[in-house]
């Protein structure tokens, strides 16, 4: 299913397409005032942005660096090539305590990987403990944001859910209520869990050290009770030295959910007595990225979600139409590295506006990476015929100034005698579906202009 097939699913739902336009928007807007606050967030966004340049520039000696100090402090370091191979390490690890509870907080990563099906095959018992991942698990899907996994949900719909699968009286729907059930249900969990699996925001080269940061301290309480942590981290994650922790910390809240800082950031840098802690090391199509020039910035991104929330399309699309782990403006840039059939169709689901590059904390210039995969897509004949053979036509008219304006003269004079109900058709015209055609001019601006230059 193309992106506007599946947004035309979620449009569908008028009162639901326009309260998540304004529920993403207000965080967005929290996302303004935190940044105006700072006299210093343009130079905060630069210095981030050339960390993350320098850090790509030499990813491989910075990713040794970490594993020598990450070792040295008797952590246990994996590397996997691809998804397979991190679950089979999980998986591995989890044999090697016969564990049979996994209690998991957010990470995007194990998204990416599937990692739940797999091990729920595998006989493994799989609890995601982060509220808005719990809700989608209990309803069996993907998380439609990268930090707002439920944003897509009204607070009746988890009422529902959570009458379902928690007992809860049908119709309850306080948030405060829901959240307490869901407090009360998860102890459990956490107390029985043989592994914790955890994210990774941040690693540091210098340290050997890890940083997980979160608003709910689900993290923190399931590595803290489980004799296993095992942290799933993307190549990406690396930085080089603490002091540059400070730079990300003080966008990374502002620009996800309009916080001076996440309620829990966690530092990881050697196991406690009597645990095991353990860190994959990922691929997955990374160093794919890494070689791509015109995308390499795209592995600058922090996760924030920032871009998201500011985006007019996937604010009115849901990131389920998106049909991959990361939606919006990043996911799609990412998702055409992973498969660029599959996912064709989502550099175009952008108005190439530039919002989600002003908002970006790291300055990746998104806009222009996702004009660029559209060029990719054309010239591999990856788009639909109807549309890869529309924009040839196109290119042949705009190129002949005088056919151009022979052409426009037709089609104004035409539409003037045009019934609204061709031009209006849904079938012929979808751009008019919620929009009025304007009354077609009596001349083009290009015959106002020869008629008029002094």
């Amino acid at each position: 299913m193309t992106h506007a097939q599946a947004a035309k699913r979620f449009t569908a739902d008028v009162d639901r397409t326009t309260w998540h336009d304004g529920a993403l928007w207000f965080v967005r807007q929290k996302r303004d005032r935190m940044a105006y606050s700072l006299p210093e967030w343009e130079e905060l966004r630069e210095l981030a942005s050339q960390i993350k340049n320098h850090t790509l520039s030499r990813l491989d000696e910075y990713l040794e660096e970490f594993e020598r100090n990450a070792t040295a402090n008797g952590i246990r370091v994996h590397w996997a090539a691809n998804a397979q191979e991190h679950n089979e390490i999980v998986l591995q690890i989890i044999r090697q305590h016969n564990g049979k509870r996994l209690v998991k907080s957010k990470s995007m990563l194990t998204e990416e990987c599937h990692l739940n099906p797999f091990l729920i095959k595998e006989g493994i018992e799989v609890v995601d403990t982060d509220l808005g991942e719990r809700i989608i698990q209990f309803n069996d899907e993907p998380p439609s944001h990268i930090v707002l996994p439920a944003i897509h949900l009204k607070k009746e719909d988890v009422g529902q859910i959570f009458h379902k699968h928690l007992g809860t009286p049908e119709g309850a729907s306080d948030p405060q209520f829901l959240t307490e059930t869901a407090r009360q249900h998860l102890r459990g969990h956490f107390v029985a869990a043989d592994v914790a699996l955890s994210g990774v925001n941040f690693a540091i080269a210098e340290t050997g050290g890890f940083v997980v940061c979160t608003n709910e301290g689900n993290a923190d309480l399931g590595v803290t009770l489980a004799p296993v942590h095992i942290a799933s981290m993307g190549i990406e994650k690396m930085i080089p030295r603490l002091d540059h922790l400070g730079v990300y910390t003080r966008l990374l809240a502002r620009s996800a959910t309009g916080q001076l800082s996440t309620t829990y950031t966690s530092h990881f840098h050697r196991p406690r007595p009597g645990q095991e802690l353990h860190v994959i090391i990922v691929d997955n199509g990374r160093v794919e990225q890494l070689g791509r020039p015109d995308f390499r910035a795209s592995l600058k991104c922090i996760r924030c979600g920032a871009c998201m929330n500011t985006c007019p399309v996937y604010r009115r699309s849901g990131g389920h139409s998106y049909d991959y782990t990361v939606p919006g403006p990043i996911g799609s840039i990412l998702s055409p590295n992973v498969d660029l059939k599959k996912h064709s169709t989502l550099p175009f689901a952008s108005t190439l506006c530039g919002s989600c590059s002003d908002v970006c904390p790291v300055k990746i210039d998104i806009h222009v990476q996702l004009y660029k995969w559209r060029q990719i897509i054309g010239s591999q004949k990856a788009m639909p015929a109807g549309k890869r053979v529309g924009m040839q036509l196109l290119a042949k008219v705009l190129a002949r100034p005088r056919l151009y304006a022979r052409l426009g003269r037709v089609a104004r004079r035409m539409l003037a005698s045009t019934p609204s109900a061709l031009t209006h058709n849904g079938t012929i015209n979808p751009w008019a579906i919620a929009r009025e055609m304007p009354e077609p001019p009596k001349q083009s601006f290009r015959e106002w202009y020869a008629a008029n230059q002094k």
